[in-house]
């Protein structure tokens, strides 16, 4: 696995690998996380490969245009790499695996042109697009198999330009932990009282979740129905400011914040909620969603790539366009409408079913070994060899 960041960073990339690795651990492979950092950070897990950067502020990320010789050598022994990230990490996965034909498999897992907007202002729209038409089409042509977590993103690849072949695989979650049952957190905790109408939101409280807008629809939606709260479980850059904005609101003091939560205590607040609310529309495969869905929440979510290959307006929540008022007509809807909120609720948990992680690690799997099966004859021939011999006094 390559990525460009890794632990004790948060993101859904993040947590992706590392469940995935977990789970592929367990049905016996050896897995291996190629990161940027501080090589004698404590991890956690075993096989995690820090080659140190450049750090950029205090994101955690660190930029690095190599791998040192100790990283290189052990990367020239992988069977299959997956790349994550594909700028840094993607740009190394060619430059040393492509030329010894180790298969190289792609997910994009990100909107990076709306990221370029959120986080790059300044630049027009259309430069986040360009960049992207610019670079992933070549990019993925190089790769032996690139994924889409959904099929809206694969869309997305290909008004890109992507003309390469394009297989959708979901980001399995680990659903059993949230199927289960569970014992909410109290909600006096949360300075909720009982018999309120809880919608919650939780996710990074980053720019890219245009969590502003949330807040405003809540608001207007609070101002008439007094027994409506809004939690939101998280932390982030934002936080402050959100939490800023949110206290100048009229209904502001029904508007909880719990900071960071660990990530094993998420099913705890969700099960406190009646719905789970986000207005993101940067999200290629939401896991959070999912996760909600599992605990058997309905989803409120705008019509965005990811979010509507995920929630089927109407019948596992409601999707909306990317407008205030349509969007808090819709959240009036699943905070007052009981009996159809419970329904959903239900029908969203059947269909989370379908993003257990043992189903997608299973899938991953089979594509692993059909290309490790691929490239193994080429691994038997005096080329491979005679790199391989080269490779170990450089």
């Amino acid at each position: 696995m390559m990525v460009d960041i890794y632990k004790p960073h948060i993101s859904g990339v993040t947590n992706y690998v590392e469940l995935n690795k977990r789970f592929l651990e367990i049905a016996g492979h050896e897995v291996y996380v190629f990161t940027f950092g501080n090589e004698n950070h404590p991890d956690d897990e075993k096989n995690v490969v820090r080659t140190p950067g450049l750090p950029y502020k205090d994101t955690g990320l660190q930029f690095n245009v190599t791998y040192n010789k100790r990283t290189r050598q052990l990367l020239y022994t992988m069977d299959v790499v997956h790349v994550h990230h594909p700028f840094l990490s993607g740009t190394l996965a060619l430059r040393y695996c492509h030329t010894r034909n180790i298969p190289i498999v792609f997910t994009n897992h990100t909107r990076y042109d709306l990221y370029a907007q959120a986080y790059l202002p300044m630049l027009p729209d259309t430069v986040g697009e360009a960049a992207m038409k610019t670079y992933l089409p070549p990019f993925c042509r190089a790769c032996d198999l690139v994924i889409s977590p959904s099929q809206g993103m694969a869309e997305v690849l290909r008004r890109f330009g992507v003309d390469a072949d394009i297989t959708v695989v979901p980001n399995g979650v680990e659903l059993s932990r949230f199927l289960a049952p569970v014992t909410p957190i109290n909600r006096g905790e949360l300075g909720i009282p009982d018999n309120k109408i809880v919608l919650a939101y939780i996710g990074r409280i980053a720019v890219e979740k245009n969590l502003a807008f949330l807040l405003r629809s809540f608001n207007g939606v609070a101002e008439a129905y007094p027994e409506v709260h809004l939690l939101i479980v998280g932390s982030g850059p934002e936080l402050e400011n959100i939490q800023g904005q949110a206290s100048n609101l009229s209904q502001g003091q029904r508007i909880h914040f719990t900071g960071f939560v660990p990530y094993e205590r998420l099913p705890e607040y969700l099960s406190v909620a009646d719905a789970f609310v986000t207005s993101s529309v940067s999200e290629v495969h939401p896991l959070s969603v999912i996760e909600a869905m599992a605990s058997g929440l309905p989803v409120l979510g705008i019509t965005s790539p990811g979010v509507e290959d995920t929630v089927e307006d109407g019948k596992t929540g409601f999707l909306s366009s990317n407008d205030l008022a349509a969007f808090t007509a819709k959240m009036v809807r699943i905070a007052t409408e009981h009996k159809l909120r419970k329904t959903m609720g239900q029908n969203a948990r059947q269909a989370s079913k379908i993003y257990d992680i043992r189903l997608t690690s299973e899938i991953m799997l089979g594509h692993y070994q059909r290309l490790f099966d691929q490239a193994s004859e080429y691994h038997r021939g005096l080329r491979y060899r005679i790199l391989r011999l080269v490779d170990k006094w450089r």
